[in-house]
């Protein structure tokens, strides 16, 4: 598989990645609201698990990265060699040993019951604090640690237990009361941060919290029509709002209707589309406008997952739009993995997290 072998080449500087950013308390971008003149605390003493790599949810998304290249996923080239490994038979990791035994001691000492204990008090007492972006990839770590055959990393998926409670509750509250989804491109976006807690409740079996989901996902958009795909690009986006909406809607819907559904919602789609085509970054030491890479990368993952589901569908409209996607893919892909190239801090605290996801996705195609 190509993509496996594009994953095999990174993991290697994506570990390097991780463990830099997990050691790299500042600089810090510190979303905490003030209640007092004395209210001042680092980072570490209220976020005692996710400290580092530049923000909250930038934290959280570098350990579900360092957990997935631990922990492996089919096509890893390394067996696992470490006891928690072994004991269940062994898995297969991204990186060597000596990669895999650093991040699993960096790894380890955040992913602590009692640091954690901390996160989901924080998360309870701001409940709308990193909402929906952070609890997507706080959801996405727990999964991917639970689901994991690897002794170890389960035992840190039990310690997140607690804060996939909290979010349970959260969410699930947010999305009775939100009578309009947010649409534009960067964390508030209501359909990526969804999409993703939708697997992971599902994956962790919170029957529930997953039907909260689906049913904020068809009340918002299973009506949509006709999206400005050309429109929607602004400077500083790194999602698609279209791109993230269908990419839910596909987790809702049956193969069929999905493909009915989009060829309503983008009915004039084609390779010279501007949703489809790979957008370039003047200034790499500008966080704002890196985020542009990021936006090449997550269209790329989404698109290979539209793809597949409507490789699922007989309906008419699906072999069309998987055609022109098809087209697309590629030349996100490679437009994004580029901006990991710059080496600059403003990229890399983030960047690699959703290489590694986009890789993932269009791997999956194969």
């Amino acid at each position: 598989m190509m993509d496996n072998d594009l994953r095999a080449q990174a993991a290697p500087d994506y570990a390097a990645v991780v463990l830099g950013n997990l050691s790299e308390p500042f600089p810090h971008s510190a979303h905490h609201t003030q209640v007092s003149a004395d209210d001042r605390p680092t980072p570490e003493q209220i976020h005692p698990a996710f400290y580092t790599s530049f923000d909250w949810h930038s934290c959280v998304h570098m350990h579900w990265l360092g957990v997935s290249l631990v922990g492996g996923t089919p096509g890893s080239p390394f067996a696992g060699t470490t006891a928690a490994g072994a004991s269940d038979g062994g898995t297969a990791a991204w990186v060597d040993a000596a990669n895999e035994a650093s991040l699993r001691a960096a790894l380890g000492a955040n992913l602590t019951p009692a640091k954690l204990a901390v996160e989901r008090d924080y998360l309870l007492a701001n409940p709308s604090w990193e909402r929906p972006y952070g609890w997507a990839w706080l959801m996405r770590l727990a999964a991917t640690c639970s689901a994991s055959r690897d002794a170890e990393i389960r035992e840190w998926g039990t310690a997140l237990e607690p804060l996939v409670d909290a979010v349970a509750e959260l969410s699930a509250a947010w999305m009775a009361k939100a009578q309009y989804p947010v649409r534009h491109g960067l964390h508030t976006n209501a359909a990526f941060g969804v999409g993703y807690m939708l697997d992971a409740f599902r994956s962790l079996g919170r029957v529930d919290a997953a039907k909260a989901c689906e049913d904020a996902a068809r009340t918002w958009f299973a009506d949509d029509r006709g999206w400005p795909g050309d429109w929607e690009l602004s400077g500083q986006d790194f999602l698609s709002a279209g791109l993230s909406e269908a990419d839910l809607m596909r987790r809702v819907l049956s193969a069929d209707e999905f493909a009915g559904w989009f060829a309503g919602f983008l009915p004039e789609l084609s390779t010279a589309s501007r949703i489809l085509q790979p957008v370039s970054v003047t200034d790499e030491t500008d966080g704002y406008l890196v985020h542009l890479h990021g936006l090449n990368l997550t269209r790329a993952g989404q698109v290979a997952r539209i793809i597949a589901t409507l490789r699922q569908s007989s309906g008419p409209e699906a072999s069309a739009a998987a055609a022109v996607l098809s087209d697309a893919l590629d030349p996100l892909l490679k437009a994004g993995l580029s901006g990991l190239e710059s080496g600059d801090f403003m990229s890399t605290h983030w960047l690699a997290s959703f290489a590694w996801d986009a890789l993932g996705s269009v791997a999956e195609l194969d």
